[in-house]
C-alpha cells in the first residue's frame, strides 16, 4: 500500500516494526542510522517515515529537519523520553506525530494508516488566496508561483484554513481536524506550526489571523 522507511538502530525493534508494517500491507525500507536514512530518501521516494530520535552519527531531530528538504511525507518520531520540550522540538522540525517507548506496534500501525489516509484525502481543485495557491491533487503549495517547502502538517494546516476562509477555529479544533482526535500533544503545537507557516509565507502570512482567546482564521481580505 505504501513505502515506509523505518529508521531505528536497535535491530530487534526495527524487525518488530517492519513485521507489523508488512502485515499491514506496506513495503518497508530500513536504515540503521540517520546518514543511511537520508541516502535512502534521496534514492527512493517514501510515503512515510518512522524515525527514532536517539541514533548514532546523526540524531532523529537532525534527520527530520534534513528530510523536510527532500519530502513532505508524514514523519512519526520514536523516543524513549516523553518530555514536552522534545516533542515540541520534533514538531518544529517537521514531525507529524510522536510515540514514546515502550509502545504498542498495533497502535503505531494505526497511526501510520491514519496519517496515510489524511495525506491522500486532500480535496480536488486549486485554491487561491492572494499570492498563495494550493494544489491539493499534487500536494503542492506555491507562493507567487514558487513552490513552498512545507512539512506534511504545515501543508495540512494551511489547506484546512484555506478551505474554510473566515471561519474561526480554536486550537483544540485545529488539533482535532488536522492532527486527529487521538493526538495527545499540547495546543502549543498549533502555535508553533502557525508561526512557522507565517514565516514561510512572508507578507502573505497576514492572511492567518490570530483572535485572542479564540484561535485562528484564514482571512483573504485581511
Amino acid at each position: 500500500m505504501a513505502n515506509i522507511l523505518i529508521v531505528e538502530d536497535e535491530t530487534a525493534m526495527q524487525d518488530i516494526i517492519a513485521d507489523y508494517m508488512r502485515k499491514g500491507g506496506h513495503t518497508c525500507y530500513t536504515a540503521d542510522d540517520g546518514i543511511d536514512a537520508l541516502a535512502t530518501l534521496k534514492n527512493h521516494p517514501m510515503d512515510l517515515m518512522i524515525l527514532d530520535v536517539m541514533m548514532p552519527h546523526l540524531d532523529g531531530f537532525s534527520v527530520c529537519k534534513l528530510a523536510r528538504e527532500l519530502s513532505s511525507m508524514p514523519i512519526i518520531m520514536l523516543t524513549a523520553r516523553g518530555d514536552e520540550a522534545d516533542k515540541l522540538k520534533g514538531y518544529d522540525y517537521g514531525a507529524d506525530d510522536y510515540m514514546t517507548k515502550p509502545f504498542s506496534p498495533k497502535v503505531l500501525l494505526a497511526k501510520v494508516n491514519a496519517l496515510l489516509r489524511r495525506a491522500s484525502a486532500a480535496p480536488a481543485g486549486t485554491i487561491y488566496a492572494g499570492k498563495i495557491s494550493l494544489q491539493p491533487n499534487a500536494h503542492r503549495a506555491c507562493l507567487d508561483g514558487q513552490a513552498l517547502t512545507l512539512t506534511h502538517k504545515e501543508y495540512a494546516l494551511l489547506a484546512f484554513l484555506m478551505a474554510n476562509p473566515s471561519q474561526v477555529f480554536s486550537r483544540e479544533q485545529l488539533l482535532n481536524r488536522v492532527w486527529g482526535y487521538d493526538f495527545q500533544g499540547s495546543t502549543r503545537t498549533v502555535d508553533t506550526h502557525i508561526k512557522t507557516l507565517r514565516q514561510k509565507l512572508g507578507e502573505e502570512g497576514r492572511h492567518i489571523v490570530t483572535l485572542i482567546r479564540s484561535g485562528y482564521k484564514f482571512e483573504v481580505t485581511a
